[in-house]
């Protein structure tokens, strides 16, 4: 990280905004996809092409085999190929961009259980607050939302948080890299599901007459949602503070219910607009609350500007100076 970076600019700002935008529209185009694909197949051509040709042009991250291989058959099997079972025909883009951001309580509960890192009272709170919005969800189940739906959503959302495990345990690498190497684990047991349970001849007619809209959905879930939104993300992490940039992914969902509104004419009923904020109050709570008073505490320790800082006689004053 760089130090000297106590702002973000405006135009790397935007850029993280634009991320988000690609990552909450993203379930608008995984329906679209889903219209001519089986889901499974899908979220193999996902993978493909996300692996293809980025690998010949990344160096393999140095981390083992096994991390590489638990990363992509979490991220692949379980998340995006469970989500992608569900959104088709059981719950709608707007709803699963929303459901899947409990993959944050998930990860905190997974770093509780095998870290043993503390579970703070807010995040018991942040979870109430989700569960509540989920629970209004789970009462107006219908149609279009179903119970497997939802349940199949959360499962994906365990999925995802348990790949954000196992990538935790390898920090300081390409993010980049990291992503297309541990993809290459996600491909055949995506191909080998789909082969077995959708069968051949639904994945060769799929592939036959799949469409320029069909490829535009592979391709942005390859490129602009995988590679151009990882290397983006993993380089702003990189450039800037966790404090600084981390409430953005709070702006998924909005973006993901907002396409689906206008795209796709799902109709924003209350009990909806109820959900969301719910469930996003939870998981602002849960980012927002520890990194405000982690600035508070640091800036309390912070001289101020003209005033000598005080210590103690005889030690010596250990308060770094303010950068400028």
């Amino acid at each position: 990280m760089n130090a000297a970076s106590d702002t973000v600019p405006l135009r790397h700002i935007l850029l993280a905004v634009a991320v988000m935008a690609i990552w909450g529209t993203n379930f608008v185009v995984i329906h679209i996809g889903l219209e001519h694909l089986p889901p499974l197949l899908f979220a193999a051509l996902r993978f493909v092409f996300a692996v293809i040709p980025a690998i010949f042009f990344l160096k393999r991250p140095a981390v083992p085999w096994r991390n590489l291989a638990g990363y992509g058959l979490l991220i692949g099997g379980v998340q995006f190929g469970i989500l992608f079972i569900a959104m088709n025909g059981h719950i709608t883009p707007a709803l699963a961009s929303l459901v899947v951001q409990v993959q944050v309580f998930f990860t905190v509960g997974f770093a509780a259980l095998l870290t043993g890192e503390r579970v703070r009272p807010f995040q018991l709170i942040a979870l109430s607050l989700a569960v509540t919005g989920m629970a209004i969800i789970f009462v107006h189940t219908d149609a279009t939302t179903t119970t497997l739906g939802l349940v199949l959503v959360v499962i994906a959302a365990a999925g995802w948080a348990g790949g954000n495990t196992v990538a935790r345990a390898t920090p300081n690498v390409d993010m980049l890299a990291y992503v297309v190497w541990g993809s290459l684990f996600s491909v055949p047991p995506l191909f080998a599901l789909s082969l077995a349970f959708e069968g051949w001849p639904a994945i060769h007619q799929a592939l036959v007459s799949a469409d320029a809209k069909t490829w535009f959905a592979v391709a942005y879930q390859s490129i602009a949602n995988t590679l151009f939104g990882y290397a983006v993300w993993g380089w702003l992490l990189a450039r800037y503070s966790v404090a600084q940039i981390a409430p953005m992914p709070l702006l998924v969902p909005v973006f993901g219910i907002a396409a689906s509104a206008l795209w796709l004419g799902e109709p924003l009923q209350y009990w909806k607009i109820e959900a969301a904020l719910l469930v996003m109050s939870g998981l602002a709570l849960n980012l927002l609350l520890p990194r405000a008073l982690a600035y508070r505490r640091d800036r309390t320790r912070m001289p101020i500007e003209g005033v000598p800082s005080l210590a103690v006689p005889g030690t010596a004053n250990t308060t770094p100076p303010r950068s400028e």
